[in-house]
């Protein structure tokens, strides 16, 4: 097994290779695949489910229905790019899977108090002594959770893919399952959605700035 191991390790064969060899019956060449392209993929997912313990289903699952459907990968692809799309996939399955069970759950009181909004200036600490802009930093942070939570599994999916993944718009309706006009639009109602939950927020910093609160 050591000696298996040792031929497949990092950077010895191409994706492509490894791909024929797993395909051959070579189990261990499958490590390198999964080796090369798991925090990728990680990244991915967590940007989508936005926490750990999804993201980590949601990586392992991809790499298991990638060995599933190895047979199915054409050579000239980007083994990179096909188990991303198998990933979100998955991921907007595991995220709209989530909702309904989160709105079963839910009553309509705690659904009111979960959706009334949270005045992040109300959050900011004295300057001192911890630098002010590290907590801007960090309440930005929260507040784009809060935003991200906010959207509809299919519109966290395309704003991910787009504007931190760098996907291009096919890429975008070939995951949502829809056509371009379709992912441009859940692409757009997106990008709108994060800019006015982040509106409040963007002008309580403006106004700290102007009257000299922060540097």
């Amino acid at each position: 097994m050591a000696d298996a191991l040792g031929r497949y390790s990092a950077g010895g064969i191409s994706d492509v290779a490894a791909v024929e060899r797993t395909l051959a019956g070579e189990r261990d060449a499958y490590r390198v695949l999964v080796e090369r392209h798991s925090a990728y993929v990680y990244r991915v997912a967590y940007r989508m489910t936005g926490n750990s313990h999804d993201a980590e289903e949601v990586v392992q699952e991809a790499f298991l229905r990638a060995y599933q459907k190895l047979g199915q990968f054409a050579g000239n692809a980007n083994f990179g790019t096909w188990v991303y799309r198998i990933a979100a996939n998955y991921a907007i399955d595991r995220l709209r899977q989530k909702k309904n069970e989160e709105s079963r759950r839910e009553s309509p009181s705690r659904k009111a108090e979960s959706q009334t909004e949270v005045d992040p200036l109300s959050q900011i600490r004295d300057r001192a002594p911890n630098p002010e802009r590290l907590a801007g930093s960090a309440q930005l942070a929260e507040k784009m959770k809060e935003a991200l939570d906010a959207l509809t599994p299919a519109e966290r999916t395309a704003i991910v893919m787009r504007h931190w993944d760098g996907c291009g718009i096919e890429e975008i309706a070939e995951v949502l399952k829809s056509n371009s006009s379709a992912a441009k639009n859940t692409v757009f109602r997106a990008v709108q959605k994060l800019r006015l939950a982040l509106k409040p927020f963007a002008e309580g910093r403006n106004a700290a700035k102007a009257v000299g609160t922060e540097s």
